[in-house]
C-alpha cells in the first residue's frame, strides 16, 4: 500500500502521526510525507521520508494574528496585550500593529503560497498515485490531492478536540484561493470529512459528526531528542511532580505566559519532589530552580512513570502522553484548544484545569496538593490509561486504511 501523509508546518500537529508512519514502513508499505521545507528536518529525524514541496503557513504568525484579532474584539482574557504578530514583542498598544497595512502587503503573497502548496500536493499525488492520504487538521493540501486523484483521505486528530466542535474549536481552514473549485471538487467543510483517525480513549472520545471513526492506541513521540538528560530514577518517599512547558505558548501568547518560575515556587511549598522539563532555549528563563531538577533532553513519556502529577500548558501532546501514562494532570492554559483539552481531562476526573487568567501561586499549590492526596484523581487517570492500552494497535489501523473506499 502507498500512503501519502500531508502535514502542516508545526511539529506538534504531526507528531501523533509519526508512529503510524514508522509502522507503515516497518511492515513493507510505502510512505511519503508532504511538508514545508521548514519541517523536512523534523520529519526526516523521525525516520520518515520527507517531500518538502509545501509552502506551509507560519503557525506562530497565524496564532499571533488570531490573538491580535481576539484582543481587538475585546475577548483577550489576559492582563497583558498579545505579542506583535510579526516580531513577537509584547504590544504596549494595539495600535502598534497596523493590521490593514499588513493585510495589504502580505495577502497576495500568502494566497500565492497557498496555491503553490495545493498544486504541489496534487502534482505529487498524480505522479506517485497513493492508495490513501492521511492529513492533520490544518493540512488541506493532502485532502485536495486525495479528492482530485479519487483516493480516500483520513484526518488524523492530535488530541481530544474533534472535527465537529462548537465555535472557534470547529477548526478547519477554508480555501480562499478557490483551488478546490479550480480542480472541480467541493470546498472542504468539517461535515465533509469521511474518515477520522482518533487516538483518544473512550472517556475522551471527541465529536466527529457523521465521519467514520478509525480507532488507534496513542503512541507518544516528542521529536528526535538527544537524551543528554536521562530520565530520573524512580521517586523516593515523596510524591514526584513533573512540570513540562511547551515552547509554543511563549511564542504565541507572549513572554508573560512563561509561568514555570511561579510553578516551581508553588511546588516548593509542598512536600513533593519536582522535575522540570524545558527546551534548551527556555532553560535560561528559570535561573533559580531551587531543589527542582531541570531536564532539557528527556522525552516526557520516559519521565512520567512514577510521577504523582504533571503540570503542563494543555497542549495535546502533553495531555495525551499523560493520559497514556495514567498520571493526573494540572493544565494551566492560555489558548482555546488547550483549554478544551484541559476541560475534557477535568470532566473525566483525571485532572484539573486552571485558566491562565486565573493563575496564581497559591491556587497552583492548592490544586496540586489535591491531585497528589485525593485518590480519585489517580484512579480516574489510570482508567484513561487502561482504556488507551485496550484500543486497537497500529497494525489494525493499517488494515483499516487498506480497506477504505
Amino acid at each position: 500500500m502507498r500512503v501519502l501523509f500531508s502535514v502542516s508546518a508545526w511539529p506538534g500537529h504531526y507528531f501523533p502521526m509519526v508512529a503510524l508512519g514508522r509502522r507503515l514502513l516497518a511492515t513493507g508499505h510505502e510512505l511519503r510525507v508532504l511538508c514545508a521545507p521548514s519541517q523536512a528536518g523534523a520529519v526526516t529525524a523521525a525516520g520518515l521520508p520527507a517531500v518538502p514541496v509545501l509552502d506551509g503557513l507560519d503557525m506562530v504568525l497565524q496564532a499571533r494574528l488570531s490573538h491580535y484579532w481576539q484582543a481587538q474584539a475585546g475577548g483577550w482574557p489576559h492582563p497583558w496585550l498579545p505579542p506583535h504578530p510579526e516580531t513577537g514583542a509584547e504590544l504596549s498598544d494595539l495600535a502598534d500593529f497596523d493590521f490593514p497595512a499588513y493585510r495589504r502587503e502580505h495577502r497576495e503573497n500568502t494566497l500565492a503560497a497557498t496555491v503553490r502548496s495545493f498544486d504541489a500536493a496534487v502534482s505529487v499525488a498524480r505522479s506517485w498515485r497513493p492508495d490513501v492520504v492521511v492529513h492533520d487538521r490544518l493540512s488541506l493540501d493532502g485532502l485536495l490531492a486525495a479528492r482530485v486523484t479519487g483516493v480516500p483521505a483520513a484526518l488524523h486528530l492530535w488530541g481530544p478536540v474533534g472535527t465537529d466542535e462548537p465555535g472557534e474549536l470547529r477548526l478547519m481552514p477554508g480555501d480562499p484561493t478557490g483551488s478546490f473549485a479550480r480542480y472541480g471538487v467541493a470546498e472542504p467543510t468539517p461535515d465533509s470529512i469521511r474518515y477520522v483517525i482518533d487516538p483518544c480513549p473512550q472517556r475522551l472520545r471527541p465529536a466527529i459528526g457523521a465521519a467514520t471513526r478509525l480507532d488507534v492506541r496513542y503512541t507518544p513521540y516528542h521529536g528526535a531528542l538527544d537524551g543528554t538528560d536521562p530520565a530520573p530514577a524512580r521517586p523516593g518517599d515523596r510524591p514526584r511532580v513533573c512540570v513540562v512547558w511547551g515552547t509554543s505558548v511563549t511564542a504565541m501568547v507572549g513572554p508573560r505566559s512563561f509561568v514555570v518560575p511561579e510553578l516551581v515556587e508553588a511546588l516548593a511549598g509542598l512536600d513533593v519532589e519536582v522535575v522540570v522539563l524545558l527546551s534548551a532555549a527556555d532553560r535560561d528563563r528559570l535561573p533559580d530552580p531551587g531543589p527542582a531538577r531541570v531536564l532539557t533532553g528527556a522525552p516526557l513519556d520516559r519521565v512520567l512513570p512514577g510521577c504523582a502529577a504533571v503540570i503542563h500548558h494543555g497542549g495535546a501532546g502533553c495531555v495525551m502522553t499523560s493520559v497514556a501514562a495514567g498520571v493526573p494532570q494540572l493544565a494551566v492554559t492560555f489558548a482555546g484548544e488547550q483549554a478544551a483539552n484541559a476541560d475534557r481531562i477535568a470532566a473525566a476526573g483525571a485532572g484539573r484545569h486552571l485558566p491562565g487568567a486565573e493563575f496564581g501561586v497559591d491556587v497552583v499549590r492548592k490544586l496540586v496538593g489535591e491531585l497528589v492526596t485525593d485518590r480519585a484523581y489517580p484512579t480516574a487517570a489510570r482508567l484513561l490509561a487502561d482504556q488507551d492500552a485496550a484500543r486497537p494497535g497500529l497494525d489494525s489501523l493499517i488494515d483499516q486504511l487498506g480497506q477504505l473506499g
